[in-house]
Protein backbone atom coordinates (compact mmCIF):
# COMPACT_ATOMS: atom_id res chain seq x y z
CA UNK A 1 0.00 0.00 0.00
CA UNK A 2 1.06 3.81 -1.15
CA UNK A 3 1.60 5.95 2.13
CA UNK A 4 0.33 9.48 1.74
CA UNK A 5 2.13 12.20 2.44
CA UNK A 6 0.36 14.46 5.06
CA UNK A 7 -0.11 17.82 3.72
CA UNK A 8 1.95 20.28 5.82
CA UNK A 9 0.39 24.04 6.33
CA UNK A 10 2.10 26.41 7.98
CA UNK A 11 1.19 27.58 11.62
CA UNK A 12 -0.96 30.88 11.57
CA UNK A 13 -0.82 33.31 13.89
CA UNK A 14 -3.13 34.27 16.63
CA UNK A 15 -5.83 36.84 15.74
CA UNK A 16 -4.68 39.30 18.22
CA UNK A 17 -1.44 39.46 17.64
CA UNK A 18 -2.50 40.63 14.14
CA UNK A 19 -4.59 42.85 15.48
CA UNK A 20 -1.79 43.98 17.80
CA UNK A 21 0.22 44.93 14.76
CA UNK A 22 -2.74 46.88 12.82
CA UNK A 23 -3.40 48.83 16.58
CA UNK A 24 0.47 50.40 16.64
CA UNK A 25 -1.04 52.30 13.78
CA UNK A 26 -2.54 55.64 15.11
CA UNK A 27 -4.89 55.47 11.78
CA UNK A 28 -5.83 52.03 12.30
CA UNK A 29 -6.02 52.85 16.13
CA UNK A 30 -8.43 55.72 15.45
CA UNK A 31 -10.79 54.51 13.44
CA UNK A 32 -10.98 50.79 15.29
CA UNK A 33 -11.47 53.14 18.63
CA UNK A 34 -14.38 55.28 16.59
CA UNK A 35 -16.03 51.84 14.98
CA UNK A 36 -16.45 51.08 18.80
CA UNK A 37 -18.05 54.67 19.67
CA UNK A 38 -20.56 54.38 17.21
CA UNK A 39 -21.91 51.09 19.00
CA UNK A 40 -22.77 53.64 22.54
CA UNK A 41 -21.53 50.47 24.49
CA UNK A 42 -19.31 51.36 27.43
CA UNK A 43 -18.19 48.14 28.00
CA UNK A 44 -16.99 47.75 24.62
CA UNK A 45 -15.34 50.57 24.36
CA UNK A 46 -13.23 49.88 27.45
CA UNK A 47 -12.45 46.66 25.53
CA UNK A 48 -11.49 48.52 22.78
CA UNK A 49 -9.36 50.65 24.64
CA UNK A 50 -7.60 47.63 26.81
CA UNK A 51 -7.05 46.10 22.93
CA UNK A 52 -5.29 49.22 21.66
CA UNK A 53 -2.81 49.59 25.09
CA UNK A 54 -2.11 45.70 24.74
CA UNK A 55 -0.76 46.65 21.67
CA UNK A 56 1.28 49.49 22.72
CA UNK A 57 2.59 47.85 25.65
CA UNK A 58 0.41 48.22 29.09
CA UNK A 59 3.80 49.33 30.98
CA UNK A 60 4.38 52.20 28.52
CA UNK A 61 1.26 53.13 28.60
CA UNK A 62 1.10 52.68 32.63
CA UNK A 63 3.99 54.82 32.58
CA UNK A 64 2.74 57.31 30.17
CA UNK A 65 -0.45 57.61 32.49
CA UNK A 66 0.99 57.40 35.36
CA UNK A 67 -0.91 54.53 36.67
CA UNK A 68 0.24 51.04 37.47
CA UNK A 69 0.40 48.25 35.20
CA UNK A 70 -2.30 46.65 37.65
CA UNK A 71 -4.63 49.80 38.08
CA UNK A 72 -4.96 50.05 34.31
CA UNK A 73 -5.64 46.50 33.75
CA UNK A 74 -8.81 47.48 36.18
CA UNK A 75 -9.35 50.57 34.80
CA UNK A 76 -9.88 49.30 30.91
CA UNK A 77 -12.21 46.05 32.37
CA UNK A 78 -15.52 45.35 31.51
CA UNK A 79 -17.82 46.73 34.08
CA UNK A 80 -15.68 49.30 35.46
CA UNK A 81 -16.11 52.95 35.47
CA UNK A 82 -12.67 54.80 34.84
CA UNK A 83 -12.57 58.46 35.20
CA UNK A 84 -12.95 60.33 32.10
CA UNK A 85 -9.13 62.07 33.22
CA UNK A 86 -8.01 58.44 33.09
CA UNK A 87 -9.86 57.99 29.31
CA UNK A 88 -8.69 61.13 28.65
CA UNK A 89 -4.55 60.06 29.85
CA UNK A 90 -4.65 56.38 28.06
CA UNK A 91 -5.80 57.86 24.55
CA UNK A 92 -3.45 60.19 24.96
CA UNK A 93 -0.51 57.86 25.36
CA UNK A 94 -1.91 56.24 22.61
CA UNK A 95 -1.24 59.08 20.36
CA UNK A 96 -5.71 59.72 20.37
CA UNK A 97 -8.08 62.09 21.57
CA UNK A 98 -11.39 62.57 22.23
CA UNK A 99 -13.15 65.09 19.30
CA UNK A 100 -16.48 65.29 19.69
CA UNK A 101 -19.56 65.69 16.37
CA UNK A 102 -22.91 66.59 16.57
CA UNK A 103 -25.49 63.18 16.63
CA UNK A 104 -27.34 62.21 13.69
CA UNK A 105 -30.96 61.92 15.60
CA UNK A 106 -34.05 59.83 14.33
CA UNK A 107 -36.64 61.50 12.75
CA UNK A 108 -40.10 61.09 14.53
CA UNK A 109 -42.60 59.60 12.22
CA UNK A 110 -45.72 62.08 12.06
CA UNK A 111 -48.76 60.21 13.78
Amino acid sequence: MKERKKKVYPASRAYEEGLDERLKEPGYAIEYLNGILEENDPDLLLLGLRDVARAHGFTHIAKSTGLNRESLYKALSKGKNPRIGTVMDVLSAMGCRIKLEPAKRKRRKAA
